[in-house]
């Protein structure tokens, strides 16, 4: 790895995906340089998040890493002046869509404000390459499937959804605005599974949001049972369908996006999913047979802004990212498991 590799910020890089997205940078012979202020990460030795920890060993290089808030300017100027980016990949971001009913006020300021001070920073340090994580909740109640990039957006049910909506449409102002910015802004459907190492995973605090974290748990004899939100919904089995995509090829995608920067694509915006949609109950059933443990389960009514069906024509990257989601179903459910096996607390 030469001294000329490229330095790449990563905003949130010790979430989930970020972390993710870390390791694929690394093996890509990029050099990440991750911010993160703790709000959904472990602490570990090393004043590191323990994520990224764990990403060091699978990778054998140190990770470069600084605790900072995304709304902090004055530490964001800071960080832009003492590195040089090639381009920003931006995670940061609050994400629970129940608790962003409850406080649409933090959300905003979290998701909009962070976003405007790191576009501002970038652009008086002159840095114009940025890849976005956006989510398949900008298309609200889809009004056809699968959904393509072309499909109407912003009817969002809630404000976590709205937030991810309004910085798409920031970003691409900014890219009208200025011809000389570059931006991917990537839909992400239902990110699942784990690193094959089984090092690094999904560490939900607390009660888990998502599906599968939940039923993993459930797998694991964390969590008594699985509450089913409606079986009463227009699909093959009564319970809601979503297109789930291995986090690996998720994080591979953001790679293509990096390279897709390169190009001067100007605003460009891609739907990360598998094209395949499964229902609750079927991803229970692979679960199990993933886990061979029985995962007991309760029906229970809808949950408010739950849509029956969400899957991707992921097409589109496919085309111009030359990215395609290469994992399936028990891959994700094979890797998801031998991280909750090996870690049954989390991190």
């Amino acid at each position: 790895q030469g001294t000329m590799a490229e330095k790449i910020l990563v905003t949130g890089g010790a979430g989930y995906i970020g972390s993710h997205c870390v390791l694929e940078l690394v093996e890509a012979g990029y050099v990440p340089v991750v911010i993160d202020n703790f709000h959904n990460a472990i602490r570990g030795a090393d004043a590191l998040p323990e994520s990224l920890r764990r990403v060091q060993q699978i990778v054998c290089q140190p990770i470069l890493f600084q605790e900072l808030d995304i709304t902090d300017e004055a530490a964001l100027q800071e960080l832009f002046s003492k590195h040089h980016f090639s381009a920003v990949m931006h995670f940061a971001g609050l994400k629970a869509v129940g608790e962003s009913v409850q406080k649409p006020l933090e959300y905003y300021r979290v998701n909009l404000t962070g976003t405007i001070r790191l576009l501002e920073t970038m652009k008086a340090h002159d840095v114009r390459n940025i890849v976005f994580s956006s989510s398949a909740t900008v298309y609200g109640d889809p009004k056809y499937l699968p959904l393509d990039e072309n499909h109407p957006v912003g009817g969002c049910t809630n404000p976590y959804g709205k937030s991810k909506y309004f910085i798409e449409e920031m970003i691409r102002d900014l890219c009208k605005a200025e011809r000389d910015w570059n931006a991917v802004l990537l839909r992400y459907f239902n990110p699942i599974g784990a690193h094959e190492s089984g090092m690094i995973g999904e560490d939900p605090q607390g009660i888990p949001n998502n599906l599968m974290p939940y039923v993993a748990q459930v797998a694991v004899g964390r969590r008594e049972f699985l509450n089913v939100f409606g079986n009463d919904y227009r699909t093959d089995d009564g319970t809601g369908v979503r297109d789930y995509i291995h986090v690996v090829d998720l994080a591979k995608g953001h790679i293509a996006a990096l390279k897709k920067l390169k190009e001067n694509c100007g605003c460009k915006i891609y739907n990360l999913g598998t094209g395949t949609g499964y229902s609750v109950l079927q991803m229970v059933r692979a679960m199990e047979k993933a886990s061979g443990r029985e995962i007991k389960y309760k029906i229970t009514g809808r949950r408010e802004g739950d849509v029956a069906s969400c899957y991707a024509n992921p097409a589109l990257a496919e085309r111009e990212l030359g990215w395609k989601a290469a994992f399936g179903l028990d891959k994700m459910c094979e890797d998801l498991w031998r991280w909750q096996l090996q870690n049954p607390t989390g991190f």
